[in-house]
C-alpha cells in the first residue's frame, strides 16, 4: 500500500480501493469528490487521489443517504455539520411523505383504470385525485345540497352533510381508493337520482322534521327486522313460501308502532299494512346510496355498517308472495284441494323413474367435473350434487315426520357423492312408500304433494346436471310434459325477484323438448 506523503502514519487508499470498500463505482467516487461530498487527503506523485478512513466512512454514509433519496447538496450539508444530520433527515422525511402521498394517489388512479378504461373516467379521476381536502368536502357538500334541493328532510340532510365533513386530511391507501370511487359516483347521475328518491319518501309522508330520537327508533326497528329475517334465512325459509308469512307478521308487528302518528294510521296487520311496509322498504332499497354511505364511513375512519341489501330483498319478496296474512297458504290450499294425479303411472311411479334417471347422472359425474359451472347461478357441479342429496334428505324426513336437524348449508356429499345420493334417495323412497302416505295430511298438503315436490326438484335439477355434464337433457319426456302445467300452477304467481326462489322465466321455443320448457319457465337459459 502506498501512503500519502503528507502523513505517512495514516493508512490511505486509492480511489479504486475505496470504490471496492464502499460498493460505489469509481466514477461516482470521483464525481462526489469533485462536488465536495468527500475530499481526498492527498495525491500520489503521479496525481492520483488518496482517501483515509474518515473519507471512506463519509462515503458509506453518503451512499446510505443517497439511497434514501437525498440530493448531493443535502448530503453535503448533513455531513459538514455534526448536528445537521437529524435536521436534514427530518426535512427529507416530510418531503418523502408528500411524495408517497402523491405516488399512492397515482397508484390508486392507475389501479382503478385497470377496471375502468374510458378516457373520460381517467380524466375525472385524475382531476379528483389532485383535489385538496377542502375541495373534496366542497364537492360532496355541493352535491348533497343540489340533490336534496328544497326537500323538507333536515335530519336526513344533516346526517349526510355531517358524514361528508369527515373527509381525511391525510388519507390511507383504502381512503384514497374510496375517494376516487366516491368522486366518480358523485359525478354519476344514478347516485343523484337514488339519493333524491330516498329523501322524497319521508318528505312525501311528512317525516321530514324527524328528530334524533325518531331516527334512533328507526335504527332500532331496522335492527329488529333484519335480525328476524336473518334468522329465517339461516333456517332455510324461502321468502316466497307460506312459512315466510309468520316472519312477515312478526316484522309488521314491530313496524306498526312507528306508524301510529303517521296519517293515515295503520294499526293492524293486513293487506294495507303490508303494502305500506313494502312501499317504505322499496323506497329505501337503493344500492347506490348504501355504497355511498359505505364510502363516507371509510373516508371518515368509521366502521361501515353491515349491509342489509340481502335481508331487504328477502323481506320485500316475502311481502309480495304473502301480500296479506295467510294469502299464500290459502292459494296453495285451493291448489291442493284438486286431487287429480296428472303423472304417468301415478305420482309415486313417476317419482321413482325420475329418481333413477337422476341417479344415473349422479353416477356419471366424476370428481374432476365438480368445478364445472351449472345453469344454477353460482353453483358448481359439486354444489348441485350436494343439493340433490339434501332434497332427498329433507323431503324424505318430512314424510317421516322427522325433518333433519342440520341445515341445508352442511356438506352432504362427503368423500363419495354416489354413495351419499344413493343413501339419501333410498331413504326418501322408503319414506314415500309408507302405507297411506299419499293421502296423509301434512298441514294443508296431502302426502302426494310431498312426493310431487321432490319429483319436480329432481327433474329440474337433473336437467341442470345433464346440461353441466354435456349429456342429453331431454329426461323422461312424458313426465316432463306432465310437469309443465304443475309447475305453472305452483310457481306461476310467485314474484320473480332476486330474493325469490324462482328467477324470471326465459324464452323457449314451443317445439322445444318439454323439460327445456319447464327449465325455461323456472328461470334457466335454454340453449338451442
Amino acid at each position: 500500500m502506498r501512503r500519502d506523503d503528507a502523513d505517512a502514519s495514516r493508512p490511505t487508499w486509492s480511489i479504486g480501493a475505496v470504490a471496492r470498500q464502499t460498493g460505489l463505482p469509481v466514477k461516482v467516487v470521483r464525481h462526489w469528490s469533485d462536488v465536495g461530498v468527500v475530499a481526498p487527503v492527498g495525491r500520489t506523485a503521479g496525481g492520483y487521489r488518496r482517501y483515509d478512513a474518515a473519507g471512506v466512512a463519509r462515503l458509506h454514509l453518503a451512499r446510505t443517504l443517497r439511497e434514501l433519496g437525498l440530493g448531493l447538496s443535502e448530503i453535503r450539508a448533513a455531513l459538514d455539520r455534526e448536528d445537521g444530520l437529524a435536521e436534514v433527515a427530518a426535512a427529507h422525511v416530510e418531503a418523502l411523505e408528500a411524495r408517497i402521498r402523491r405516488l399512492r394517489t397515482h397508484q390508486a388512479v392507475l389501479r382503478t383504470v385497470t377496471r375502468r378504461t374510458t378516457h373520460e373516467g381517467l380524466e375525472l379521476m385524475a382531476r379528483h385525485a389532485r383535489m385538496s381536502p377542502d375541495e373534496r368536502r366542497t364537492l360532496v357538500h355541493d352535491f348533497l345540497t343540489d340533490t336534496l334541493g328544497d326537500l323538507d328532510v333536515p335530519h336526513f340532510r344533516a346526517g349526510l352533510l355531517a358524514a361528508a365533513a369527515d373527509l381525511p386530511e391525510d388519507p390511507t391507501d383504502e381512503q384514497v381508493e374510496a375517494w376516487l370511487e366516491l368522486g366518480e359516483r358523485v359525478a354519476d347521475g344514478e347516485l343523484r337520482a337514488a339519493v333524491r328518491r330516498i329523501a322524497e319518501y319521508p318528505a312525501r309522508h311528512g317525516q321530514g322534521a324527524q328528530d334524533a330520537a325518531v331516527a334512533e327508533e328507526m335504527r332500532a326497528l331496522t335492527d329488529v327486522w333484519t335480525a328476524r329475517v336473518r334468522t329465517a334465512m339461516q333456517a332455510g325459509i324461502a321468502a316466497d313460501s307460506p312459512a315466510a308469512d309468520r316472519v312477515v307478521a312478526d316484522v309488521v308487528a314491530a313496524w306498526l308502532p312507528s306508524r301510529a302518528n303517521v296519517a293515515p294510521a295503520v294499526t293492524s296487520d293486513g293487506a294495507e299494512a303490508r303494502t305500506r311496509l313494502y312501499e317504505q322498504l322499496t323506497s329505501a332499497a337503493e344500492p347506490a346510496v348504501e355504497r355511498f354511505w359505505h364510502l363516507l364511513c371509510v373516508l371518515g375512519g368509521r366502521p361501515a355498517p353491515a349491509g342489509i341489501a340481502e335481508e331487504g330483498r328477502w323481506l320485500t319478496t316475502a311481502l309480495r308472495a304473502n301480500p296479506a296474512p295467510g294469502a299464500r297458504e290459502a292459494r296453495l290450499e285451493a291448489l291442493y284441494a284438486d286431487d287429480t294425479d296428472p303423472w304417468p303411472g301415478g305420482v309415486l311411479d313417476a317419482f321413482v323413474r325420475v329418481q333413477d334417471t337422476v341417479g344415473a347422472l349422479v353416477r356419471a359425474a366424476s370428481p374432476d367435473q365438480f368445478g364445472l359451472p351449472t345453469p344454477c347461478e353460482d353453483w358448481s357441479v359439486r354444489d348441485l350434487l350436494d343439493h340433490l342429496v339434501w332434497e332427498n334428505i329433507i323431503w324424505g324426513g318430512l314424510a317421516l315426520g322427522a325433518p333433519p336437524a342440520d341445515g341445508h348449508d352442511k356438506d352432504h356429499l362427503g368423500g363419495d357423492h354416489v354413495a351419499a345420493f344413493e343413501s339419501a334417495a333410498a331413504g326418501a323412497r322408503s319414506a314415500f312408500r309408507q302405507p297411506g302416505l299419499l293421502e296423509r295430511s301434512f298441514g294443508p298438503a296431502p302426502g302426494r304433494r310431498l312426493v310431487e315436490q321432490l319429483l319436480v326438484e329432481l327433474l329440474v335439477h337433473g336437467w341442470d346436471l345433464a346440461t353441466a355434464l354435456g349429456r342429453d337433457r331431454d329426461l323422461e319426456p312424458d313426465i316432463a310434459r306432465a310437469a309443465l302445467p304443475v309447475v305453472r300452477d305452483i310457481y306461476g304467481d310467485l314474484p320473480r325477484t332476486v330474493g325469490g326462489s324462482i328467477a324470471p322465466a326465459q324464452p323457449a321455443a314451443e317445439r322445444a323438448p318439454a323439460l327445456d320448457r319447464v327449465a325455461a319457465f323456472l328461470g334457466r337459459r335454454v340453449s338451442t
